[in-house]
């Protein structure tokens, strides 16, 4: 066995109902003055207000940013730290989906030590601790509350940077079912399938460790079991759970494990063309799955069992029925089955190709690739 480390640096609350711990949780990390950072949506459901009187209750002042995009950018980050810094605040709320939980993250490290979140781009460059975060997912998808990375779109270079810092994990992050069970099918289904390809991409890493597969089979044990539920009917409460809590688990499980392929070619199609991240993802992954089985050392027929409704065994799965049964779940949660359907054109394969290859994540996937493998691969998925 490999020599491996990990580390879990943070509270978890999880349980329906939990957001009303927000207040006890601010005093008890000593915090005086609140700076949500969220999303336009909330705001106008009344969650973000919320929030405010849970804080106010206990004598904590709130202000909040809230003008925040899909794949935010460079300046969304800096136009929020300015606001963090005008507030006085001194710890930040990171409430909604990946992207609010992205910038917030961003603004937790330029606001403490300045410059551009681009000065910080790749590994461990983050100086030290970053202003203090409670972190508060409404999507199961992400799993940004325990991960150290934050993803930026740099419109300069139509590039998605990723910072990369065990900094970046908020000090306490709130589970609360309750805020996932409003969201629309379409992005049930997105942060859904993001979130089973955290685990399946971490759980084939070539950075995978006991720790982190441990991490990545639950993960994937309770999605798959809960994803085609959830995605139908968001108010079932106990699909809701399982989402949350797999999202959680394979969050923790990349952190450590980091991912592969998949993301590392997801990122430029986003940033090149606004693809959602999950759906760019979930084009992409049978695509990988296929080309990724040449490395496969029994690891698919797990991976197969706890996404499939009828589990085969040793003897009768094939490792080619894995990419079968993940386009069969696209089709079903309604995912367009090419690139091309969701814009993408064959033009920018080439620099999109370039940009993957810059990802951490093609040398921690499982195959090894090169330039020419991740364009084919591009090709495959339109």
């Amino acid at each position: 066995m490999k020599e491996f480390s990990f580390g879990i640096p943070q509270n978890v609350i999880v349980g329906k109902g939990s957001l009303g711990k927000t207040g006890e949780i601010a005093q008890k990390m000593g915090m005086k003055h609140a700076f949500i950072i969220t999303g336009p949506n909330l705001t106008k459901m009344g969650l973000v207000s919320r929030v405010e009187t849970m804080l106010s209750e206990v004598s904590i002042p709130a202000d909040s940013f809230s003008d925040i995009e899909a794949n935010p950018s460079v300046t969304t980050v800096e136009k929020a730290a300015k606001a963090f810094l005008d507030s006085g605040a001194d710890f930040i709320v990171a409430f909604g989906g990946g992207s609010p939980l992205d910038v917030a993250k961003a603004v937790a490290v330029v606001a403490k030590y300045g410059g551009s979140i681009t000065e910080y781009e790749g590994a461990h460059k983050v100086p030290g601790k970053v202003i203090p975060m409670i972190a508060i997912p409404t999507t199961a998808g992400t799993g940004s509350e325990v991960t150290a990375f934050s993803v930026i779109t740099d419109h300069d270079r139509d590039y998605k940077l990723t910072v990369f810092s065990y900094e970046l994990i908020p000090e306490y992050a709130i589970l609360d079912p309750e805020l996932i069970m409003t969201a629309p099918a379409s992005v049930a289904a997105a942060c859904g399938i993001d979130a089973f390809i955290h685990a399946e991409e971490s759980y084939v890493s070539r950075d995978a460790s006991p720790f982190t597969e441990a991490m990545s089979e639950k993960a994937m044990e309770l999605i798959g079991r809960s994803i085609r539920a959830f995605v139908a009917c968001r108010e079932d409460e106990k699909a809701a759970e399982d989402m949350l809590v797999g999202s959680l688990f394979a969050g923790i499980a990349f952190s450590w494990a980091r991912l592969g392929n998949v993301h590392a070619m997801s990122h430029p199609v986003s940033a090149y063309f606004d693809v959602p991240h999950g759906v760019a993802n979930a084009i992409l992954l049978p695509i990988i799955v296929d080309y990724n089985a040449l490395a496969d050392k029994g690891k698919y027929l797990k991976i197969y069992n706890y996404i499939a409704k009828k589990p085969e065994t040793k003897d009768s799965f094939e490792t080619w029925m894995l990419s079968d049964v993940l386009r069969e779940l696209n089709a079903e949660i309604g995912i367009p089955d090419g690139l091309s359907k969701v814009g993408v054109q064959d033009e920018f394969i080439g620099p999109m190709a370039e940009d993957a290859m810059k990802s951490g994540n093609i040398m921690a996937n499982p195959r090894s690739s090169r330039l020419t493998d991740i364009i084919e691969l591009y090709k495959k998925a339109m």
